[in-house]
């Protein structure tokens, strides 16, 4: 495992116990590691559109060797408001012996794929993890990259430490809300407060049901202590809201509770709690409530973690898909993206070193099968959308990394580049073993899926549609974009700030697709670009097993509590 820890320090990795020993990364000394919870909010943003108000996005950066900032996280967009409080924190490993440089970037989204090309950027804060460990909450003002203020704005940090692994699943709905909107009904949605020293901390924001006054909000998790402090008499806060698009949502109604009455109140029936509106009770004789939230599901579960189900004998199976379309240019040519240089490398080897070296110690058997797409192909040079580099479709595995280089080094003259960029075939074959895995019980496995492409995508619709199907199953898709071509719709596919839709608006049950443009990291280290490539793939594992409800082998279902943990 040292391997790795070196490799990937940015990866959540270490056990969500109060404190982990483990090798830090780039150091021989044995450093004390525990994990931290970043919430972020934001006052004053300064005002980007010129009809409504900014749409904020936090955008968290690490540095971890000179001038190299590699991206460990961002916040969820919020639509039409200067003074974001972000539901999404930013969970990462601190280590005590080590300065850890962050660096915070506020963005207007301008676009539905949340690409930072097309963001004004709102203002950035620099400090270290140290400086907001220790103030627990650290406000500061916002600057531009030339150091002048951000108009008023400030950005506001505050920092827990993970000690507790556990989650609470809910299933709620809405009865009888108030009707909002002067021309529908209303579009609610539940946000979720912790009670602290210095007020009332978000910890959860649900989805928003639009026009619907008896609602059913999709099954959602909350950790524990981001919940209550893992103190289950500790009130909790819970405020109902109506949506509206300029950013100005009506309070509909809120109420208290704990987590032990939740949980008491829910094991036999429905607890049902009454939103009450302390304005609406004021001026209306006779009122009773806004409506009726009730709570169907409140169970403490045990979260696994990717090192639980890693350790736990999960299997990472991971397959390699290669671009070799025209728009590449002829592989003899040095300015083809295939051209092999005399040193022996090319952008698309890079790529597959950079990433296939972490990941195969997690392969049991170290063979990966390889594919190439968009070439004719002997004997009959037909157009192939998922041939084996090796040519054998009774055995596309290679052996190692190594393997997977040999076989494109030998695939490459023998083919002729061609197109279309079509991304469907393969999604959908590694989607085939996946669900295979499914079938199976004997081990848990999970599936990797690196596609090396220097262009745009031919067959968007087939693509939408093969991912929201992936999103069902134990499934990781990595795009990495080589050369200087327009990415914009690799952006869309990477559904970190939204949901992927079918053509048919069938929507991605999670957010299993990763990109990263190759040439961002020309100048970085070696293992910048496997950092960042596979930074969210440890999550997507957890978040599937765990949503599945399958336990590691080793593994078995934390007892709920019965009082102050």
């Amino acid at each position: 495992m040292n391997h790795f820890w070196a490799k990937m320090s940015c990866w959540e990795l270490v056990p969500q116990s109060a404190m982990a020993v483990v090798e830090a990364p780039n150091s021989g000394a044995t450093d004390c590691v525990t994990k931290v919870a970043l919430s972020i909010s934001c006052d004053n943003l300064l005002d980007k559109d010129a009809f409504s108000k900014s749409d904020p996005m936090c955008v968290v950066f690490m540095n971890t060797s000179g001038s190299y900032w590699s991206e460990i996280g961002r916040t969820e967009k919020i639509q039409n408001c200067l003074n974001p409080t972000f539901s999404k924190s930013i969970t990462l490993d601190y280590y005590f012996e080590m300065v850890q440089k962050l660096r915070f970037e506020v963005y207007d989204i301008d676009s539905e794929d949340c690409s930072l090309q097309t963001a004004d950027f709102l203002g950035q804060l620099e400090c270290t993890l140290g400086q907001i460990v220790s103030s627990r909450q650290l406000r500061r003002p916002l600057l531009m990259r030339d150091k002048r203020a951000a108009g008023k704005g400030s950005i506001t940090i505050c920092a827990e430490e993970k000690t507790d692994n556990r989650v609470v699943a809910f299933e709620m709905e809405g009865r009888k809300l108030d009707k909002k909107d002067f021309f529908g009904k209303s579009d609610p949605f539940l946000e979720f407060f912790k009670q602290t020293e210095t007020g009332w901390q978000l910890a959860h924001r649900t989805e928003v049901v639009k026009n619907n006054l008896n609602p059913t909000w999709r099954p959602f998790r909350i950790p524990l202590q981001s919940l209550c402090g893992g103190d289950l008499d500790k009130p909790i806060k819970v405020e109902c809201y109506d949506y509206d698009s300029d950013g100005s949502h009506d309070l509909i109604g809120t109420f208290e509770t704990t987590m032990k009455r939740l949980q008491e109140a829910s094991r036999t029936s429905p607890a049902e709690f009454e939103c009450i509106n302390s304005k609406k009770k004021q001026k209306k004789k006779g009122y009773k409530n806004s409506g009726i939230v009730s709570v169907k599901l409140c169970q403490v579960v045990k979260e696994y973690t990717f090192l639980d189900y890693v350790m736990g004998g999960c299997q990472i199976n991971f397959t390699v898909a290669v671009d070799f379309t025209g728009s590449n240019g002829d592989p003899k040519s040095p300015q083809s993206l295939h051209y092999i240089s005399p040193q022996g490398v090319n952008e698309y080897l890079s790529a597959i070193w950079s990433v296939g070296n972490v990941i195969q110690d997690y392969d049991s058997d170290k063979m990966f099968p390889a594919f190439g797409f968009g070439a004719q192909i002997p004997p009959s040079w037909q157009v192939s959308h998922e041939f084996p580099l090796n040519f054998n479709p009774s055995n596309p595995f290679c052996a190692g990394i190594a393997g997977v280089v040999e076989a494109y080094r030998m695939c490459l003259p023998n083919i002729k580049l061609y197109g279309p960029t079509n991304f469907s075939p393969i999604i959908n074959h590694v989607a085939g073993l996946a669900y295979q895995a499914t079938q199976q019980t004997a081990t848990l496995q999970y599936f990797v899926l690196l596609i090396i492409t220097d262009g745009v995508i031919t067959d968007m619709d087939e693509t939408r549609r093969a991912i929201v199907n992936a999103s069902r199953l134990p499934m990781s898709i990595i795009i990495v974009g080589v050369g200087g071509a327009d990415f914009g719709a690799m952006e869309f596919l990477d559904g970190d700030n939204g949901q992927l839709r079918s053509p048919t608006g069938e929507t991605a049950i999670r957010d299993i697709v990763q990109f990263v443009p190759f040439r961002q990291f020309t100048n970085s280290p070696p293992e910048a670009l496997a950092r960042t490539v596979l930074a969210e793939v440890p999550a997507q594992l957890e978040g599937f097993f765990n949503s599945m409800k399958l336990h590691p082998p080793s593994s078995k279902p934390a007892p709920t509590p019965t009082g102050t943990v």
